[in-house]
């Protein structure tokens, strides 16, 4: 009875509106501590372990059908859903849905790794999050609260969501080299490069996209400063003021090398700069939007032509 009823709860969640796949300004800046901190992205290992860390949080929350919000309670998926929206991945918001979400994992639980969704039921009805050792964080039940549990049955599906380190990427294009003679704020583009290991030109060519060299300009969504970063992102940066030149630069510097360091290309380091890594790792490689692909070809041609 209980499985009937779960199922028919993801069901009827499905007729909810589907989340949007951008990332939002809020969302990137939880993600900085990952594309920043060598610790944290180094391997896949310690990815994990900061989903099973953010799933802790919300131990003791409430099981609710239907639940989203962890204030009031969280259902299986929501949980699921919650967790990954935290550190900036965007997942479908019904069980079955996220047990085709990601990667599949072959070999069962013995090639499980923390932070893999497990899913459970043909059809799928339930999820929970790996923590290893044969446990996982769910949201189980009515009556119940977000605990840690055995993993009580087979899953019928494992999914990993977290890039793979081992992978292997595409070298590293942005041009070495200082920046063209008259180019506007080239000092400082001169002085993050040798900082932070980025290409001065590719900061160049980011600031011409992004503001024109306008350290004043600011976007209809709320994008300020000479390189554009939303406020939420620069705050997560450090940046206290990006109407600054040299914060700003700073800023997207160390961006951009957290970023390069991520995903091993400069094509998607920067399609993460515009939309976000959740949207980069949800369709693995430059998402299919307009401005996105639009935005990096125009930098790939600066880069080219300088």
């Amino acid at each position: 009875m209980t499985s009937r009823i779960a199922q028919i709860q993801s069901q009827l969640a499905a007729l909810a509106p589907r989340q949007t796949t951008s990332t939002t300004g809020t969302q990137f800046a939880d993600q900085l501590s990952q594309v920043t901190d060598g610790t944290t992205t180094a391997t896949g290992s310690s990815q994990g372990e900061a989903v099973v860390n953010a799933a802790r949080k919300y131990i003791g929350v409430p099981y609710v059908w239907g639940g989203t919000d962890p204030n009031t309670g969280l259902d299986c998926s929501g949980l699921v859903q919650r967790v990954y929206k935290d550190l900036g991945y965007e997942l479908p918001r019904v069980s079955y849905q996220q047990a085709e979400a990601g990667r599949p994992v072959e070999g069962g639980l013995a090639n499980a790794q923390p932070g893999d969704i497990l899913a459970f039921g043909s059809p799928v009805h339930h999820v929970g999050i790996y923590i290893g050792g044969n446990q996982m964080i769910e949201a189980p039940r009515p009556g119940q609260d977000v605990k840690v549990s055995s993993v009580y049955e087979t899953p019928t599906a494992i999914r990993r969501i977290l890039p793979d380190p081992s992978a292997a990427v595409s070298p590293l294009t942005a041009p070495s080299g200082r920046v063209a003679a008259g180019t506007p704020y080239a000092a400082l583009f001169e002085q993050a490069s040798q900082r932070y290991g980025v290409s001065s030109k590719l900061l160049a060519a980011v600031a011409s996209q992004e503001s024109g060299f306008n350290p004043q300009a600011t976007s209809p969504a709320g994008a300020q400063g000479l390189m554009q970063l939303m406020p939420a992102t620069a705050q997560g940066l450090g940046v206290t003021n990006p109407y600054d030149p040299a914060q700003a630069v700073d800023g997207a510097a160390r961006l951009l090398s957290g970023l390069l360091d991520r995903f091993g290309s400069t094509e998607l380091a920067l399609a993460a700069y515009n939309a976000g890594p959740g949207a980069v790792l949800r369709y693995d490689g430059i998402p299919p939007y307009t401005e996105t692909t639009n935005y990096v070809r125009s930098i790939m041609s600066k880069l080219e032509a300088a």
